[in-house]
């Protein structure tokens, strides 16, 4: 029989226990439960429960049943894990009889009983009565085994993650780790903020977007592919120091262990403060990150160990290049062609001495195990920082590096609206020339330039860094990726 005449059958006889039931008088999917504790608060209080001979109402999907002459042992699971006892003597064989004929694993049940605690020393309930919550049609895969198909585990990422107790925690840790950022900077005074994901020109990043329509105003529009760096940085303009968002960021490009289509990052802006203050910050965030969502600093990274305690290193990006290619990064007549050609580097043809340089780059950035922070960057390669005291032809960024992969960006941002509008026209000849990633220039945003934006420390880090820090891609490290229809 194949699988899926196997499963026909099956939901068969399922949909032909709720007949059974009705029968009976019990419906299949009742709208309330009279549930008095969860699993948990059952089993945490079961000693006082047992000794008061206190009546008790759990309510749980059955994970397995287990029958040993004339009584069942049932375990259940509501986020814990419980186990209750059926006795044909005690239910009585009308009732107990139901329970068998039409209860399988993958049920929601109700139980109601009295604690007590068997030989082996078990703390249970002793079932006195019961009712159907939820009736499953589709069997559950093997607890023990689970869903073993990548493709399929992210398909049915609800039977992936009731059958895989790490998927649980990690779903928890997920939550504290936003809810952690969120915190810090709340703390630290500042201003959880929305802004638009719907955009007419997209901003804060190098990345080509997806398009869409909006009906209502008969224009298209963009799904943003930052969170929403241009917008909060007119925040500031407004006079609002210190504001964050975290949310959704949408970009139309490639797929990998470290890349995703749609996704959570945070970027914050605090006015009156530059990029190397703004790094001291970083390091205690990351730290506080680590320490209270896992306990520790030091962590395995794609086979790497990072360890976020000791002191975080500079790299300088310029000497790295030079080192590696015997190129400047700063000389805009450099043959970055013939370098990536000699190394057998794909690359577009006609691509700008930007794009070529960051495919150059990215071969560098593998060998650096951090924790660190690479400075000196070259100005053609960032249009929203500021260019540097020190060095003009660099800005004032910084990527925080882990495990030789960019988890996380800051700046000095630009506040020269003159010169904030000169790099938008050269981003503008770079998309014309074909480069899709190139950013559209905003001359909304330069205007709210003119009116006067103070010196101001921006930073955005995305859920890439959740995915580091468990251990895991990206794609699986998000709760429900995205998956093509079959």
């Amino acid at each position: 029989m194949s699988h899926m005449a196997l499963l026909e059958t099956v939901r068969g006889d399922r949909l032909a226990k709720i007949e059974r039931l009705k029968e009976a008088g019990m419906e299949a999917y009742p709208a309330r439960t009279l549930r008095t504790h969860t699993v948990d608060e059952f089993l945490e209080n079961h000693a006082t429960l047992e000794k008061n001979s206190e009546q008790v109402m759990l309510a749980g999907r059955v994970m397995s049943i287990r029958e040993h002459g004339g009584s069942l042992f049932v375990d259940i699971f509501d986020g814990g894990k419980g186990q209750c006892f059926l006795q044909r003597d005690k239910l009585g064989e009308e009732v107990y009889d139901l329970f068998t004929g039409t209860v399988d694993v993958g049920d929601v049940v109700e139980v109601a009983g009295l604690a007590f605690t068997t030989k082996r020393g078990m703390p249970s309930l002793e079932v006195a009565s019961w009712r159907m919550l939820a009736k499953s049609l589709r069997p559950l895969p093997d607890e023990w085994f689970g869903i073993k198909d990548e493709d399929e585990r992210y398909r049915k990422r609800y039977l992936d993650i009731l059958l895989t107790k790490d998927l649980v925690g990690r779903i928890r840790r997920r939550s504290k780790f936003w809810n952690i950022i969120r915190t810090y900077l709340l703390s630290r005074d500042f201003i959880e903020v929305e802004t638009p994901v719907l955009e007419t020109t997209t901003g804060g990043a190098e990345a080509r977007p997806f398009e869409t329509h909006h009906n209502a105003l008969d224009m298209d529009v963009y799904l943003r592919i930052s969170a929403g760096e241009l917008w909060q940085k007119r925040l500031l303009i407004a006079g609002l120091p210190k504001v964050f968002e975290i949310g959704r960021i949408f970009r139309n490009e490639g797929m990998s262990a470290e890349h995703a289509q749609d996704y959570t990052q945070v970027e914050f802006y605090e006015a009156f403060k530059d990029y190397e203050s703004g790094m001291e910050m970083i390091v205690d965030l990351y730290r506080t990150i680590a320490d209270k969502v896992y306990g520790t600093q030091v962590f395995s990274i794609k086979g790497i160990d990072v360890d976020l305690s000791k002191e975080w290193q500079t790299y300088d990006f310029c000497a790295l290049m030079q080192q590696e290619y015997t190129l400047d990064p700063l000389d805009e007549n450099a043959d970055w062609t013939a370098a990536l050609t000699e190394r057998n580097i794909p690359f577009e043809q006609g691509a700008g001495i930007e794009r070529l340089v960051d495919i150059a780059w990215k071969q560098v950035r593998k060998t650096l195990v951090g924790p660190g922070f690479l400075i000196n960057v070259p100005v053609y390669m960032e249009p929203l920082a500021k260019k540097s005291v020190k060095d003009p032809r660099v800005v004032e960024r910084f990527q925080v590096m882990i495990a030789g992969s960019e988890i996380g960006k800051g700046f000095s941002e630009l506040n020269d609206p003159v010169d904030q509008e000169e790099r938008f026209k050269r981003q503008q000849q770079l998309r014309d020339a074909g480069d899709k990633e190139a950013q559209m220039p905003d001359a909304e945003f330069v205007e709210a330039l003119e009116y006067g934006m103070p010196p101001a420390f921006g930073f955005g880090v995305s859920e890439r860094l959740f995915s580091f820090l468990e251990g895991v891609s990206v794609r699986e490290a998000q709760i429900f990726p995205l998956l093509r229809p079959r």
